[in-house]
């Protein structure tokens, strides 16, 4: 077993069980974009490697909440935050949602996204 593991991953998977603890909570210390995404979303696959990017290039500034909406209770994640088409991203600051974007986008508009959204 490893001694070395990171506190907490720049990109991880969360579940609606653990939904309130590893983002809302955990939004307090840094913010966290949340991807409710499907397997079968094409525009989903599409964004996923621009947000990797986008949080590698932020190191350690931003983290990254993956939701596959069609796994376990997941899909009431996505009904309580009124999301209405795959994939959404939501940004949480503090507990609370402060930006959203639906659809593919390229880094590029992500990041321009993001200087709207996040304070220097």
């Amino acid at each position: 077993m490893s001694s070395f593991a990171p506190p907490h991953p720049p990109i991880f998977d969360v579940h609606y069980e653990d939904f309130q603890t590893q983002v809302i909570a955990a939004s307090s210390e840094q913010p966290i974009l949340v991807d409710f995404w499907a397997d079968w979303c094409g525009p989903c696959h599409a964004l996923t490697p621009h947000l990797k990017r986008v949080v590698e290039e932020h190191a350690g500034r931003l983290r990254l909440a993956k939701v596959e909406v069609d796994e376990g209770e997941n899909m009431r994640l996505a009904g309580h935050y009124r999301v209405r088409g795959f994939p959404t991203v939501i940004l949480f600051r503090h507990g609370e949602e402060c930006g959203r974007f639906s659809g593919a986008r390229s880094r590029i508009q992500i990041n321009t996204w993001l200087q709207e959204h996040l304070p220097e």
